[in-house]
């Protein structure tokens, strides 16, 4: 690779790019984790009692059950690993873009790029989101053994689960995974398209379209994707119950779940994933364009 080439890969301009992004999650995160632990409940509980409620009843359900801390149970190391990986995926995707920055910009080259940065992140970043699932899923009663007692952060669970399971145990649920790469390369698709096009049309455009193109971004790539996440949702948590076999593969547990409960079971807990995913992307890209501008007129106005 020419020098040139490598100046775009290592520039500052991606390291903006992958820092906002991070920025903009983590804070998104911060703000909805209460839905993504319902989400996470509803993919990962085998119980029928709340299969009937919606979000709201499943937090208060929680609540009264096992007190509000349970709806934050594993934030700090999810925000940890979602840091992780905003900043990898970012890095990579407009890493990516300025590598082919002569190419006319088209929504499927956005989706192919989006692709591959999404493998990149996936194979670098699995064994953050194995820990911090076990780690949020701790004290379900039935679901999780005893050994995600062991360790109490991510550091911990890295090194605890690398020495009892292997590198098998670390990537656990990365087929599914390497699956969902089409999640965000989608999302980026929708959103690179229509910000381009509300931004030929109108010029600069405001915060609330910014959250509004985001949550329609996200809210395509999650319906299309969603089976495959619930899938990918148990691989990781390992649950010591007996719905599927041991090691049981991605289209044999989808399988499992059909014969039991059918094709709405392949979207159990959509609502609150909708919830969560949109709120928390569309908040995201919403700071993620103001810290990534921010920073530009900052630079501007040094030079």
């Amino acid at each position: 690779m020419s020098q040139s080439k490598l100046s775009q890969v290592f520039s500052y301009q991606s390291w903006v790019h992958a820092v906002s992004g991070a920025t903009g999650g983590v804070i998104a995160m911060s703000v909805f984790y209460p839905l993504d632990t319902v989400r996470s409940r509803l993919q990962v509980e085998n119980t029928d009692r709340r299969k009937a409620l919606n979000t709201l009843q499943v937090i208060q359900q929680l609540v009264r059950e096992e007190g509000f801390s349970t709806l934050y149970r594993g934030l700090v190391p999810v925000l940890q690993s979602l840091c992780i990986s905003n900043f990898v995926y970012f890095y990579a995707f407009h890493s990516l873009k300025a590598l082919n920055g002569s190419a006319q910009q088209s929504a499927i080259r956005d989706l192919f790029l989006g692709s591959i940065a999404g493998i990149i992140n996936v194979l670098s970043t699995t064994p953050f989101w194995v820990v911090n699932t076990r780690i949020k899923m701790r004290g379900v009663s039935g679901l999780v053994d005893d050994s995600s007692k062991k360790y109490k952060n991510l550091l911990e669970g890295l090194v605890y689960i690398g020495k009892t399971e292997g590198i098998a145990g670390l990537w656990s649920g990365t087929i599914p995974s390497l699956m969902l790469v089409i999640n965000p390369a989608l999302q980026f698709m929708m959103y690179e398209m229509l910000k381009r096009r509300l931004t030929n049309a109108y010029g600069e455009i405001s915060s609330p379209a910014y959250f509004l193109i985001g949550a329609a971004a996200k809210a395509f790539a999650t319906v299309l994707t969603y089976p495959i996440q619930l899938v990918q949702t148990k691989q990781r948590h390992r649950s010591v119950s007996d719905e599927f076999a041991k090691n049981a593969g991605t289209i044999q547990m989808v399988l499992t779940i059909l014969r039991a409960q059918g094709a709405k079971g392949l979207f159990r807990g959509l609502e609150a994933k909708i919830l969560q995913t949109v709120l928390t992307a569309a908040l995201m890209f919403s700071i993620y364009e103001k810290v990534a501008k921010g920073v530009g007129v900052v630079l501007a106005k040094k030079s």
